[in-house]
Parts: structure tokens; sequence; C-alpha cells
């Protein structure tokens, strides 16, 4: 991932995608692959909470008390960037960034050994059911990732929760 390359690897539900969000290169490769449109935007995903205190920082103490009771753990929470701090092709066209800390021992191993948050989306095409298995995997991307991570996936039966931090609203259930 430092020099640019994509990866697979297990979430908490299931094998996702992932590049360094701060290599634009690397995430336009992984956005061709997926098929998926830039103004989406991605997911970055952290392994502690000091990996993205940057964004919690700014956060009323209320807000960052409702973002801290859940993490680490199985939710994707909006949350502004007032700074700017992340750039806007992994925000797509929103002015927020979806950010989750993960209990996940593989993405918290992959965080931790790359030293910061990384690009975390579902590994399938657009439109195609996410993988749950390496055989899905190899079947959407062959030889198109330049590595694969073992492991297996978490418990849960569906992708985690996103939640927008300032309308409260329930993004995805």
């Amino acid at each position: 991932m430092r020099r640019g390359g994509v990866i697979a690897y297990p979430t908490e539900a299931v094998w996702g995608l992932g590049c360094d969000p701060f290599n634009e290169e690397a995430l336009e490769r992984l956005l061709e692959l997926k098929s998926r449109p830039r103004h989406k935007g991605v997911i970055l995903i952290a392994s502690s909470v000091e990996q993205v205190a940057p964004l919690i920082d700014p956060l009323s103490e209320q807000e960052r008390e409702k973002v801290l009771a859940t993490w680490p753990g199985p939710v994707t929470w909006l949350l502004p960037d007032p700074h700017h701090l992340v750039p806007e092709w992994v925000k797509g066209k929103h002015s927020s960034v979806a950010v989750r800390v993960s209990t996940h021992p593989v993405v918290k191993a992959i965080c931790d050994s790359f030293g910061g948050p990384i690009v975390s989306t579902s590994a399938n095409p657009a439109g195609a059911e996410p993988a749950r298995d390496l055989l899905r995997v190899n079947l959407y991307f062959a030889n198109k990732v330049d590595g694969t991570v073992p492991g297996a996936l978490g418990n849960l039966a569906q992708p985690t929760q996103i939640r927008d931090l300032i309308s409260d609203r329930l993004i995805r259930t």
C-alpha cells in the first residue's frame, strides 16, 4: 500500500478493498476496479481512535462522546472535516468523511502496520453482492489486486451501520 497498491482483506461482515487514502492514484485504481463513481466517496477505517484523532478533536464534547461510545466497534460515522484534513478524492462529493475504528483483528493489524487509517470499501464490482469469501474476491478481481491479507470475516451478518453525526440520521442499517 505504501507503493500505491490495492489490497483485499476481511472485515467485520464482508471482504474489503483498501489502499493508502492519501495516494490519489491508488484510490483511482481501486475505484476503477470496482467501477465505483468517485463522487460517492469511500470509508476510512482505523485501528484506534488515536489514528483519527485530528478528525475527532474539533468535535463538541457531546459529539465526541456519541462517537466514542461506539468505537471501537461496527459503526461508521460521517464526521465533519472543517479543516479539510482528508483529501476530496476520499470524500467524493461530500464535505464529511466516513470513518470507523474497527475491532476486527486483521483490520487492526493492517492499520497498525500501515501506521494509520486506510481506505475501506466492499470487495465487489458496483451493483454486485459484496464478497463474503476469498473465492468470490478472486472471481471478482482475479489478479487485479496487489495483495490479499488472509483471515476470517467477523461475525456481522450485514456491513457496518453508517450514521451521520450532524443530522443523527441512520444512513445504512
